[in-house]
């Protein structure tokens, strides 16, 4: 059974999941290598996983089998166990608690070969369908308190398999990079009694410099303080706290989402990428002051002992210089990416 620790110092929690060391690739070196299909993850070889927990699916096409167009399964190696109780407890000043939650694979699609930057629009929007299907049914447990939705493309950000994939994972805390953005929205609207993340569209919108795609509900920009070179922050127009909430907004979202994958793609030779849904905890109720939206991280530079030692990043590539970048590879898609910034006389 995996196990959650506490640190005592800055309340962070982190997963001892000894049974993930069972996987072959842990602990050696990392190698992106081509394999190509088939592996465990194409159609024809739903054998090679767990049972689906969701699948969405062509007519008279049967469970578990080919036919699928989107599919969720269980993780093979979870961090998580879903099976027991929390067990919080605690060993002298240290707070622990057993491993519980739920770690699920998404399978983008059965091709092999198109990433989410390469598919159609309507397959996008069926996978935050199938992200907000998987969210809404964890959400009944009442064991789980956050559920974040995250995807690493590339050897080098992660990803194990190169089929393209999703991960969903529930947690019995809410983590503290979510604590820590909750925090600081709720300061500033305190303060100004405004949403930060309607404040920085409104902000970009009028600036335009690191703007890299917009439509009616969403915008994609380059982060302020970006961490990451070419770091993209994809926020809804329109305000909302919870992810699973916002349907109406998923064509724009889908939208965003596939035309950002897209830029970097070109831009950057298909670079290796994380990217992450930050929604509010499940069951709140909807907030004023927190917006749920999406970061998409590169994989360009290393964390290294400065980083880890003050929490500060080194980005060499200023964000507005990363947008404009992505603006040129956008443009070959015609008027989707926004209008060069002008400069303005003061």
């Amino acid at each position: 059974m995996p196990e959650l620790r506490k640190d005592p110092v800055v309340g962070r929690w982190v997963i001892m999941a000894t049974e993930r060391g069972k996987r072959p690739s842990d602990f050696k070196p990392v190698r992106d290598q081509r394999k190509g299909p088939p592996c465990a993850f194409c159609s024809g070889m739903e054998q090679m996983t767990p049972p689906e927990v969701l699948a969405y699916r062509d007519n008279g096409s049967t469970p578990n089998g080919p036919g699928w167009r989107v599919r969720a399964v269980s993780n093979k190696f979870p961090a998580l166990r879903i099976e027991g109780p929390a067990g919080r407890r605690g060993e002298g000043l240290y707070d622990l608690m057993n491993g519980i939650g739920a770690h699920e694979v998404v399978v983008e699609s059965p091709d092999h070969d198109r990433g989410l930057a390469d598919l159609e629009l309507h397959q996008v929007e069926e996978l935050l369908w199938a992200y907000r299907d998987r969210v809404l049914d964890l959400a009944q447990d009442e064991r789980f308190r956050y559920v974040l939705i995250f995807k690493n493309h590339g050897a080098e950000a992660g990803a194990s398999l190169e089929h393209p994939h999703s991960q969903i994972i529930a947690l019995p805390i809410v983590p503290l990079n979510v604590q820590q953005e909750l925090r600081g929205a709720s300061d500033y609207y305190s303060l100004k009694e405004r949403c930060i993340f309607c404040d920085i569209v409104d902000q970009e919108n009028q600036d335009r410099r690191r703007v890299v795609f917009e439509n009616d509900e969403f915008i994609a920009a380059s982060p302020f303080a970006a961490r990451f070179p070419f770091e993209l922050w994809l926020i809804p127009k329109t305000h909302g706290s919870h992810f699973e909430h916002a349907a109406a907004a998923y064509p724009g979202f889908a939208s965003a989402v596939r035309q950002s994958l897209r830029a970097l793609k070109r831009a950057l030779n298909d670079p290796p990428f994380n990217y992450i849904i930050h929604s509010a905890p499940l069951r709140e109720a909807q907030s004023k002051h927190y917006h749920w939206h999406m970061e998409i991280t590169p994989a360009l530079t290393k964390v290294a002992g400065f980083e880890v030692g003050t929490g500060f990043y080194i980005n060499p590539v200023p964000p507005e210089s990363a947008a404009e970048a992505l603006r040129e590879a956008l443009a070959l898609d015609g008027p989707n990416a926004p209008a060069p910034h002008v400069a303005r006389a003061s």
